[in-house]
Order: C-alpha cells, then structure tokens, then sequence
C-alpha cells in the first residue's frame, strides 16, 4: 500500500493526484488531511499517471498537502443476518445507537449480474395491502415495479404504507413447496432525504414495529452527493445476501432516485463530461439499469430480491430522462396523480397510466372470488369509460346522458372514493379488494360486464348492491 502527497486539483467532490503504477477502478482510497481526519473515497477513474478520486465525506479541509493511500481493495458491505432492524448512514455505518455489526462476510457492493440463463421468471404475488396496486397492477416477487411521483406529493407516505404491509400470502395456490417458511423483509434505502423527512420515516418504522424485518439506509439531503451514489448499492448488497444466502423474500424501497440522479449529473459536471439530455450524463441509462436489475429470482435459491423505487418527475413531466429511462428498464409503474390527491384521496394512485407489465403472470384463480384478472380488467375499462364521460359532461351537462352513461360516470366516482380511497393506515387483504371491486361491479348491469366469464357473474355478482342503485 503506496502513499502519495500528489494531489493535483480539486474540483467539487473530486480529487484528482498523480501516481506513478497502476491503480484499479473502483478502489477505496482513504485520504488524511493535515488536521488529521481521515476521509474516504473512491477511484472514479485511472488513467496513466494520473486518477480521479470522488470523496464521500465531501472536499472540505483537503488540500494539496494531504495524504493519498490506495488499499487495493472495491468497497464492501459487511453482511449478516442481525442487518435487521438496524438504521445505517448513507455508507452503511451504524447510527442507531446500537453494537458495532459482526459480519458473516464482506460483499462487494457492485454485485454480481444474474445469468439469464439461471433467472427464475416471477410468477409469484406480493401483497402490499394497497388495493390500486394489488388489485390493478399486482406487485410479482422478483419484478422491479416503480412508482412516479412529482414534488409535494405523497410518495413517501405510500412508501412507508407499502414497508410496513407488504407480505407474502400465506396460503397461494399453485405456490411452489419451496417457498413455504420464507420469510419477508424490507430493505429501505433513502437518497437525499431531508432531516425532517428522516425523523418521520424513523418515527413510523419504530411506531409500527416494522423495522424489526427492515434495514433501513439513510443519506440526508446534506451529505455528500457523492454518497448517494453508494448508498443503493449498500441497500442492494444486503438484498441479495439476504435473498439468495438466508431464502428471504426481500422488498427493497429506493427513494428518491431523482436525487441519485442529480448526483450522478453533479459528478459528471465536476469530471467536466459531455452531458447528455438535459445535462444528465449519457451512461444514466446503464448506471441505472445496474441498479434495477439486480431485482429478481435465480433457480434452486428460495428468496426474490423485489424492487419498488421512487422518485420525482421535475415537473410532472413523465418524459423527463429519470422517469422516461426508468420506464424503459423496468416492468411498468404506479402513477401518483396530483389532482387525485387535490381531491384528498389517499393513496392518490391513477390506475389509467399506471402499469405492471408482470401481473398476468401473479394472479389468477387462486386468490378467491373469482379471476382476479377478469375483475381487473372490467375494473380498469369501466373506470377509463367513466373518465371519458367526465370530459363529455363538461361539453353537455348530465342531463344530456343516457341512463347507462350516467351509471358509468358513478361508477367512476364510486371507484375513486372506495376503491382506490383506502388512507395510509387500511391494510386490505386480496379478498378485501376483490370484495370491493364486486362491489362496485355489482353496480353496472350485467349485461355491461363483458369482460367476465359468465359462470364468475353468476356466482359474485351483487344482486343487492344492484338493487341499491336502483332505488337511489
């Protein structure tokens, strides 16, 4: 292990020095100011004679008398099983107050890419107690499955409510044998979180106890951005330990990743690279797709590492390069709506635009009343027909519809405030959405329900809740 004092220029949350032999990418450096704080960083980039080092503790205090050590070494995860309902700093040191971690063994955070070949195809449902998800864009273990938010709206509240709910069913008919005694966890992973926000995510895993079966990752928005970088691969890491190594079902939750990305552009500007779209860099694509697709199952391994990340859309805008990339990478996405949180539902999820490209596959007969598909779909074209009828309204008043029509534009209000309207403390079981979906099925005349077998119309349609609308 060599020591330099060759520090050249520092340039943001980079430091660049000479060396005279070769130096790995991604190697650890530890630099030691003249005060004599020790700083870590990373190799960002080798060249001949000189490297590029990001610090994530930040360039503050060094200067070009401190000492450069290289240890030879990628960074790592130190990984055990008692990862579990401890709270880490954005480069996973303990800030809970409690022991110091004894690893089983140490993993390059990196990882390693699942061989296609070895990929086990997710077929299996999580339920998340959030009827928009689980009845209209089922979460499947092993998908990656994000949610697009914008600024102000409560993605995090959502988050918390999916961390502290989401389960495996017990009882899932068509399950493999393998699966049984698997245990759940949460691994939450927060990327340039605010402190008050920090206090809030904290306060609800301890109130809920849910942090027993989570480890959670905290970089604030004040830390280095450099940090933010690391912390997701933190989070993965110890996934896939978990996953693979122990046979848990592992849910990782990642936001925001519009924060991550802003890091990744600040590097970029500091390397003084050519930006890509709308300055961010042009490998963002790769950089996130090594993220997103370390989600997944792998042949004769018990456990699933599944995905849920969240982040921002700048602007509402859905075309935006994070969300527009993130589209592409991943198996569909939940959409959170600004005017249906206006109107004070919660969650405030639109079902239209949102999309799990892998629910076909985790749903079916065996999670009772009836084909959770069929329900689905009748559900989703229903509402989109109700949608329609609301901008028809505005053009010729209520009174212009049909008899038929108006039983659709009520049934769309009725979908919003009981089926999608659930607050963040409700947790509903698959039978509770379904009943629900009946419910409001129930509502439309039989002969409107073309997309359900007629044997499942005969034995769950509510001839009451028909007979109610009638009377009203």
């Amino acid at each position: 292990m060599k020591e330099y004092q060759t520090i050249t220029e520092i340039s943001g949350p980079l430091v660049f020095a000479e060396v005279d032999e070769p130096v790995g990418y991604d190697e650890i450096v530890e630099i030691e100011t003249e005060d004599g704080r020790t700083l870590r960083g990373q190799v960002l980039e080798s060249s001949e004679g000189l490297v590029s080092i990001q610090v994530f503790e930040g360039t503050g205090g060094i200067d070009r008398n401190a000492s450069v050590r290289f240890l030879g070494e990628t960074m790592k995860m130190p990984v055990t099983e008692d990862l579990l309902g401890r709270v880490m700093d954005g480069s996973g040191n303990p800030i809970d107050g409690g022991p110091e971690i004894v690893p089983d063994e140490r993993r390059d955070i990196v990882g390693a890419a699942i061989n296609p070949y070895s990929r086990e195809y997710p077929e299996e449902f999580i339920q998340t107690g959030v009827s928009s998800i689980d009845g209209m864009n089922t979460l499947v273990r092993g998908q990656k499955l994000p949610i697009f938010s914008g600024s102000g709206l409560p993605h995090n509240d959502l988050a918390l409510q999916i961390a502290r709910q989401a389960t495996v069913p017990e009882e899932d008919e068509g399950d493999d044998d393998d699966d049984e005694g698997s245990e759940f966890a949460v691994i939450f992973g927060a990327m340039g979180i605010t402190q008050e926000e920090a206090n809030e995510f904290m306060a609800d895993f301890e109130r809920t106890g849910a942090l027993e079966r989570s480890v959670v990752f905290m970089n604030l928005a004040d830390d280095p951005a450099v940090e933010r970088t690391v912390t997701p691969r933190l989070a993965l890491t110890t996934a896939e330990y978990l996953a693979f190594d122990k046979g848990y079902h592992v849910l990782v939750i990642l936001t925001d990743i519009t924060n991550y990305c802003e890091a990744l552009r600040e590097i970029g500007a500091a390397r003084e690279e050519v930006p890509g779209r709308r300055g961010y860099p042009g490998y963002m694509y790769t950089d996130l797709a090594q993220l997103y697709e370390r989600a997944g199952r792998i042949q004769g391994r018990e456990g699933s590492v599944t995905q849920i990340p969240i982040l921002t859309m700048p602007s509402d805008d859905i075309t935006h390069p994070i969300p527009d990339l993130t589209g592409y990478i991943t198996e569909g996405q939940i959409i959170v709506d600004r005017s249906l949180n206006s109107q004070g539902i919660e969650p405030p999820i639109n079902v239209l635009p949102s999309l799990s490209r892998l629910m076909d596959d985790g749903i079916g007969e065996g999670l009772t009343r009836g084909d959770h598909a069929d329900v689905s779909d009748q559900l989703y074209a229903a509402y989109a027909e109700g949608e329609d009828l609301r901008d028809l309204v505005n053009i010729v008043g209520r009174e212009a519809l049909t008899d038929r029509d108006n039983k659709f534009l009520d049934f769309a209000d009725r979908f919003e405030n009981e089926f999608v309207q659930q607050g963040y403390d409700t947790n509903r079981s698959i039978g509770d959405t379904l009943d629900i979906g009946w419910d409001l099925l129930s509502t439309l005349p039989k002969e409107e329900l073309n997309r359900i077998d007629e044997d499942l119309i005969a034995e769950y349609y509510r001839e009451d809740a028909a007979e109610a609308v009638q009377a009203d």
